[in-house]
């Protein structure tokens, strides 16, 4: 028999622009009806919102649901292994395995690389609605032990992780030095998770930045401050560096980075940016420098990080990036207005937004 289910989306449907739409869902087998209880807005987001990607792209993507980082509870479940009141980690990244059974796949290719996979929030309906009906394969349980507001880190969390396991015998290594880049929230969750996750020890350990008060935050590493630091003269020499900046400060960090990397040194990029960003070749191939992009997660990785976030201490460290408030939404225009209201001024720390789907 199938089941089907009424969704309130709030869906982008021009820059800035909130518009609410009802859609009837059916659920297939192995799915689950996800009702979205809290979110986090990322910068993927507010790029959407603002206009702020090619014009190509925002023609191929709108209209759709914002917010891929995000739990709920279940409603609905056409799969034995979720049940009506779970409480989920939502994993936006649906593989191509998924969705698109038919499409062959490259052998040994991690599935959030898939060809034919779909993601939350881009160009396919997103988690601003009030009932997600999502594959039970990308759906994690939350253990008793860890808050709503700490779980919702969670996507965020796994880019990260993801990330570093590109470099994870050099994190384990306590003869490897490691840099990072960026003081945002990216950065941090980055260098949260390589200290409380990885045990890096702070005497090898380095996150650059160009913000004072932001550095201040990462209380558990060493910093420096880029506008000060002489790259072109630092003795220093890094294995394992992270790019995590993003946009127009790109170029700046990854050339940094290069400046500063050890032969043979593995380079990480996992900051966004629309325009192409020129880098130092030369250092490059004279180095032999490894240079790894890396892009969303799994739902392997999404269960490394819940299990991660049993971790009093690591909890501790993820509180700093959570707000004072929530923002509770109710209605598709009081979501515009939120939404607005972070683009004109992101902040450092992340933005929650608490749906009442309750009418």
């Amino acid at each position: 028999m199938t089941v089907s289910v009424t969704s309130l989306k709030y869906r982008l449907t021009k820059p800035g622009v909130i518009e609410e739409v009802e859609e009837q869902l059916s659920i297939p087998d192995g799915w689950v009806a996800v009702k979205p209880t809290l979110a986090s807005i990322c910068h993927a987001d507010l790029r959407y919102f603002t206009g702020n990607r090619r014009p190509e792209a925002l023609a191929k993507k709108l209209p759709m649901a914002l917010l891929h980082e995000g739990i709920g509870v279940v409603t609905e479940s056409q799969s034995d292994d979720f049940s009506a009141g779970d409480r989920v980690v939502i994993v936006p990244n649906i593989p191509g395995q998924v969705l698109n059974p038919e499409i062959a796949q490259k052998e040994g290719v991690p599935v959030n690389y898939s060809k034919g996979n779909a993601f939350l929030g881009s160009g396919y309906d997103g988690i601003a609605q009030s009932c997600l009906v999502h594959p039970a394969a990308c759906l994690v349980k939350i253990p008793d032990e860890i808050s709503d507001e700490i779980a919702v880190l969670a996507e965020l969390s796994t880019v990260s992780y993801h990330s570093i396991s590109h470099i994870r015998s050099k994190l384990l290594d306590k003869s490897q030095k490691i840099a990072l880049f960026g003081d945002g929230p990216v950065g941090y969750f980055t260098a949260s998770m390589i200290k409380y996750l990885y045990e890096v020890e702070k005497e090898r350990f380095v996150v650059f930045g160009a913000d004072d008060k932001k550095l201040a935050k990462f209380d558990f590493v060493h910093t420096e401050n880029v506008l000060t630091y002489d790259f072109a003269n630092s003795p220093e020499r890094y294995d394992a560096l992270l790019e995590c900046t993003g946009g127009a400060f790109s170029e700046n960090a990854i050339n940094q980075a290069i400046d500063i990397a050890d032969s043979c040194a593995d380079i990480i990029l996992m900051g966004v940016t629309e325009k192409r960003v020129p880098i130092n070749t030369r250092d490059v191939l004279e180095k032999g420098l490894s240079l790894h992009g890396s892009s969303r997660s799994s739902t392997e990785d999404f269960k490394a990080v819940i299990t991660g976030m049993k971790n009093p201490d690591y909890q501790q460290a993820l509180r700093k990036i959570l707000p004072d408030h929530q923002d509770v939404v109710k209605t598709g225009a009081e979501f515009q207005q939120v939404m607005a209201r972070v683009a004109e001024n992101p902040g450092w720390q992340k933005t929650l937004i608490n749906f009442n789907w309750d009418r």
